[in-house]
């Protein structure tokens, strides 16, 4: 079946994730609403959204929904079960999802390193300048000001002789 995802969403009240989509056939949208089971407060966003990705019945409607999004849509619905407001909630769905950059990533566990990753080599993706967008310019030179005169390092002044 061909399917366009338009609209992905979740509700609450019984939780369910529900996908606005365009058959390609027949040119209509169409609502699928896919219930949320055996999710409680405790479970595992990450692991849920890849369940209901990756479910037989869902999984065609699914594909053009990124992991990412589902697993924020069950973020949503953790804080819900939580009793947090939706404003608590998207905070901190907002603190999980950015790079500090003072953060030392060397003393995160593989799980959260891989986390941070992903997030990072979305970021990457979405401000890379490819070769068919409108502003991309192959070879860009750019001079620096030198406000200041340069140092020089005791490193570089050695003869290359030692070697």
């Amino acid at each position: 079946m061909m399917c366009t995802a338009k609209k992905c969403g979740i509700r609450f009240q019984p939780p369910a994730i529900i996908l606005i989509y365009e058959n390609e056939m027949k040119g209509k949208s169409r609502q699928r609403i896919m219930p949320v089971r055996n999710f409680s407060k405790f479970s595992d966003c990450s692991r849920a959204a890849e369940q209901l990705k990756n479910n037989p019945r869902h999984k065609d409607y699914l594909e053009q929904v990124s992991m990412r999004q589902l697993e924020k849509l069950f973020s949503f619905l953790r804080g819900y079960l939580w009793g947090q407001s939706l404003a608590e909630t998207m905070e901190q769905i907002q603190r999980e999802t950015t790079i500090d950059p003072e953060e030392d990533l060397n003393k995160l566990d593989d799980k959260e390193l891989a986390k941070r990753k992903s997030i990072m080599d979305e970021l990457f993706e979405k401000n890379q300048k490819k070769k068919d967008d409108p502003n991309f310019v192959y070879d860009i030179e750019v001079e620096f000001p030198q406000d200041e005169q340069l140092q020089s390092c005791g490193w570089d002044t050695e003869s290359a002789d030692e070697f």
